[in-house]
């Protein structure tokens, strides 16, 4: 069994009952979104039908503000979270027993006993392979602490991550700015029939700039999209966000797309453009043609 269902109906949930586009949770930490904030975007996006939370221990304070928004509604959404980082992102410590601390620890924080999705934060090929962080995983699990268990990465390591057998999800970056994963790894995660979860489907809104963008997360997409330089994007930001979040769900194999904010109307407003249903093909085709015309060998999927 795995954490979404294998076929999408028209942008709405998935068979198993998952919205399609979901909430992530990194923005409301490092952008230090206030409580009452959180509460009030996260209760109004519940209440208007999304039931995916995705989060990871290293976003500052975001599984607190979480556990505090929404925890007595724990029935109403699915939980996801991401460990390997158990100080801030930039620090690693894939130790077995650090991994099973720092699970225990986002427990506490997510106000919850257990969590829906656990996944290992862009754990490299090498540590991958040596077995230890997915026996880690595999013993959250067995205690109780996760439903399933996933890999949240991208390239070779989330290819070896799908071949290992060892994991229900896959969560990866899927865009109009980062296609790789449109050929190395998703068409493996569907036959595999593996719970797919696209990360940073609007490539950051990085069109939204005129010039390139100081914050240096925002670069690289925003650098590609210059080359790609699709007619899409130059329609207004309604309908920039409208194509791009639609060509994200539109992919085969991808089943939740997670976009993060901080302001509360923003999820019933990228909800509300996924009305118009996946794009057409003709669209999509243009899109992945531009990119293929465009793409070079170090356009490789963004973490």
């Amino acid at each position: 069994m795995t954490v979404v269902a294998m076929e999408k109906r028209q942008f709405g949930t998935t068979d198993m009952g998952l919205s399609v586009l979901g909430f992530g949770g990194a923005e409301i930490g490092f952008e230090k979104a206030t409580p009452e904030v959180v509460a009030r975007l996260l209760g109004d996006a519940l209440d208007a039908g999304l039931n995916v939370i995705d989060t990871a221990e290293c976003y500052p304070n975001s599984e607190e503000l979480i556990g505090q928004a929404v925890a007595a509604r724990r029935k109403d959404y699915y939980l996801f979270t991401k460990c390997g980082h158990p100080e801030n992102y930039l620090q690693e410590d894939w130790r077995p027993e650090s991994i099973l601390k720092t699970i225990q620890r986002s427990l506490q924080r997510l106000k919850t006993e257990r969590v829906d999705l656990v996944q290992l934060h862009s754990c490299s090929e090498a540590e991958l392979r040596k077995g230890d962080v997915i026996t880690a995983l595999q013993e959250a699990r067995q205690k109780g602490y996760t439903r399933y268990i996933g890999y949240s990465g991208d390239g070779q390591a989330a290819r070896y991550a799908i071949e290992c057998g060892a994991f229900d999800a896959l969560q990866t970056s899927v865009s109009i700015a980062d296609q790789e994963a449109l050929e190395l790894t998703l068409p493996l995660a569907r036959e595999r029939q593996m719970g797919v979860i696209a990360k940073r489907p609007l490539a950051n809104a990085a069109w939204r700039y005129a010039k390139k963008p100081e914050n240096a997360y925002h670069q690289p997409y925003w650098e590609r999209l210059q080359k790609l330089g699709y007619d899409v994007l130059r329609a207004g930001p309604q309908q920039a966000v409208s194509v791009a979040l639609r060509f994200t769900l539109s992919v085969p194999g991808v089943h939740t797309a997670i976009v993060g904010t901080k302001n509360p109307a923003r999820w019933r407003e990228n909800a509300a453009l996924l009305a118009a249903g996946p794009l057409p093909a003709k669209e999509f085709e243009a899109i992945r043609s531009r990119w293929r015309q465009v793409a070079d060998a170090s356009w490789v999927g963004q973490t």
